[in-house]
């Protein structure tokens, strides 16, 4: 039953806020700088989804996020609560590096485009080249994005490996890592299934981690010192 209700909850937000969307829709032609002013609406969204399942969520370390210059969030991923968790929890605006698929999503492909998410298609090279150069461009212009560097949720709470090429927009675009840390969420939605529980969260954020000191774009030092960081505080 609980499932149920949070779906329905979830369709009957978006049909409600649909006024705001098309503001917020028209702002974005014009050139506008809306993440700022969609911020409490999203936080305000992403909470509810998050109360909705029966969950709670304690934030540690948040003093850890820097107000402003380029940053990039790098987190474990446990559940597709991970997302709501990340917008509605942590502050500073915020958009995703998401599947291609989620881009043609009613509304919500459209609400992701104005946090400016980046859409991904790992099946070509190119276009995920593309993608990232996008990434790139968007945490110069002092946007924040996050990334999973697993790739994939956990199949059972349990850290996976960084993939290779997980670390280039931070190193490219040479902006602050936020190491974060999401310990519970796994309870809420695991992998594979669609049933909603509720489950104690804890968010811990690391210290930044610089990504300049490193020589390649994607250096395997990197990734093993952020991977340790995130993982110590499971």
């Amino acid at each position: 039953m609980r499932t149920l209700i949070w779906f329905i909850h979830f369709w009957l937000y978006q049909i409600a806020v649909l006024p705001r969307y098309f503001i917020f829709k028209s702002k974005d032609k014009k050139g506008e700088n809306i993440q700022d002013q969609m911020q409490p609406l999203v936080q305000k969204w992403a909470q509810s989804m998050v109360k909705m399942s029966g969950s709670s969520v304690k934030v540690v370390g948040e003093e850890n996020i820097p107000d402003e210059g380029p940053i990039v969030f790098v987190a474990n991923h446990q559940s597709n609560f991970d997302i709501p968790i990340m917008l509605g929890y942590l502050k500073r605006p915020k958009g995703f590096i998401a599947k291609k698929e989620t881009e043609n999503f009613p509304i919500v492909g459209g609400w992701m485009r104005f946090l400016k998410c980046i859409f991904m298609d790992r099946t070509s090279p190119r276009a995920a080249l593309k993608a990232i150069k996008e990434g790139i461009n968007v945490v110069k212009e002092g946007y924040a994005l996050v990334i999973f560097p697993e790739g994939t949720r956990s199949l059972d709470g349990k850290m996976g490996e960084f993939k290779p090429g997980s670390f280039k927009l931070a190193t490219k675009a040479e902006a602050r890592i936020i190491p974060v840390t999401i310990s519970g969420s796994y309870d809420i939605m695991k992998k594979g299934s669609m049933k909603i529980k509720p489950a104690e969260v804890t968010v811990t954020v690391s210290e930044p981690v610089s990504s300049t000191q490193y020589e390649s774009a994607d250096s395997y030092l990197l990734r093993e010192e952020v991977f340790k960081i995130i993982e110590s505080k499971l």
